[in-house]
């Protein structure tokens, strides 16, 4: 079976969620969800790097661990791993060819299209169950309490953040997609969040909490102190947490951290034995791909993802952190789905730097770089606009840009592209 392939024609939307389809594969495949421990984890951003940093203090900890991710950046075999060892295609391939007979039960029965994240999330609960994992950690798709992955009673639910993304289903305020966020939080468990600027989300989540009989942990931050960092690592104290190290950039990193070694206290008042040093070398060696990642030496070429607004603002912290006084070149794409217009108006407050549009890796869908060219031109003056495909971009600035710092940012799904054309660069 070509899993790629099948994938991609799969049904894929977000369209009015429920948890039908789950519950109904959950119950014809003995519900795997019920032999397993997890830490269930919801977010507008962070998601990803706290299943990173997570997954390896409990690997480092010595328990075997499921990971569940999304999106995958190159394979769709990194959605789920085992001791950060990717599904293989042929086991992805024999789970599929197990779950379409119940899939082709499920749409004669209720009128509707299965999903490709609720096939994914199937996928990954017969995978883990059966492959005996002490502890999962678990990555929402979308939102939380109609979420596909929202089928598990969690040992900690987390909620990195609240900002706006996917308002078209969580819902136009923040306290909005605040309650979806909190549709993780179960009865008579843990939760760990990251207290908002927001008064109003801050009682949303604490309010569920209450209703919920569930312990909140929050994570302020007046807790974090003796921060520092260099192009290396980020150093700060937390509690009584004194010196932690993180290889990950970005000043949200902390907070990051802080919200792990939360989870790392409750998981030890249920007696799971994690020692400091798993904890501190969990943190200090964690790799976490797509995210103000350095993706090429020379030129000096940083990949990030960010696509939502809070995400873009972290971006940009990030670079006046490291790279304020550098040379800079934006390589810009942006799909369609997303506020471009919000991205470009911060992205373009850097006035001095080098802006190159392209149209992604699918002209269908991302914004066209004609329609981001008009668009920057709304919002600066700047006359170092430029619109390329995207190996074209790329060749462009090795060229011309050798001594710049390169940011690819926008999207996460260029970036197997965007690795393959730099290894062509550097092949020719």
């Amino acid at each position: 079976m070509d899993v790629e392939k099948y994938l991609s024609k799969f049904y894929k939307t977000t369209e009015n969620p429920t948890l039908k389809a789950m519950e109904f594969f959950m119950e014809e495949f003995n519900h795997p969800e019920q032999k397993l421990k997890f830490i269930h984890i919801a977010g507008t951003n962070g998601k990803g790097s706290c299943t990173e940093m997570l997954t390896n203090i409990l690997i480092k900890s010595g328990y075997k661990v499921g990971k569940f991710m999304s999106p995958h950046l190159v394979k769709s075999t990194e959605r789920m791993s085992v001791q950060n060892s990717d599904i293989t295609y042929e086991e992805m391939g024999n789970l599929i060819k197990r779950i379409e007979p119940k899939i082709e039960k499920y749409q004669k029965k209720a009128k509707r299209k299965v999903t490709l994240f609720e096939l994914e999330t199937t996928m990954a609960m017969i995978y883990f169950a059966e492959n005996n994992c002490d502890l999962v950690v678990l990555e929402t798709g979308l939102g939380g309490l109609y979420d596909c992955t929202n089928i598990v009673n969690p040992l900690i639910s987390v909620i990195t953040s609240i900002g706006y993304d996917h308002m078209k289903v969580l819902g136009n305020t923040l306290v909005e997609i605040a309650e979806q966020k909190a549709g993780i939080i179960k009865e008579n468990s843990d939760t760990v969040f990251a207290l908002s600027d927001e008064k109003d989300v801050n009682e949303k989540i604490e309010q569920t909490c209450i209703d919920k009989y569930n312990k909140l942990h929050t994570v302020k931050k007046e807790d974090i102190k003796n921060y520092e960092y260099n192009q290396k690592y980020q150093k700060f104290d937390y509690k009584d947490y004194k010196g932690i190290i993180i290889n990950l950039k970005g000043e949200k990193q902390i907070i990051n951290a802080s919200i792990c070694i939360e989870c790392v206290q409750i998981l030890r008042n249920k007696f799971y034995e994690i020692s400091d040093e798993a904890l501190r070398s969990g943190l200090n060696t964690v790799i976490h791909k797509g995210r103000f990642e350095v993706v090429n030496q020379k030129p000096l070429m940083i990949f990030d993802g960010a696509h939502n607004k809070p995400a873009i603002e972290n971006f940009i912290h990030s670079v006046d952190m490291y790279y304020k006084d550098a040379s800079k070149v934006y390589i810009i794409s942006i799909l369609n789905s997303k506020d471009y217009d919000m991205i470009l108006k911060n992205l373009l407050k850097d006035e001095k730097s080098v802006f190159i549009f392209t149209d992604g890796n699918n002209k269908e869908s991302y914004v066209a770089k004609e329609e981001l060219l008009k668009t920057a031109k709304k919002y600066t003056k700047n006359s170092n606009l430029y619109t390329y495909e995207l190996e074209e971009a790329i060749d462009f600035v090795c060229e011309n840009y050798e001594e710049d710092v390169v940011f690819f940012v926008g999207s996460f799904y260029i970036y197997g592209t965007v690795q393959m054309l730099l290894k062509e660069e550097k092949d020719d």
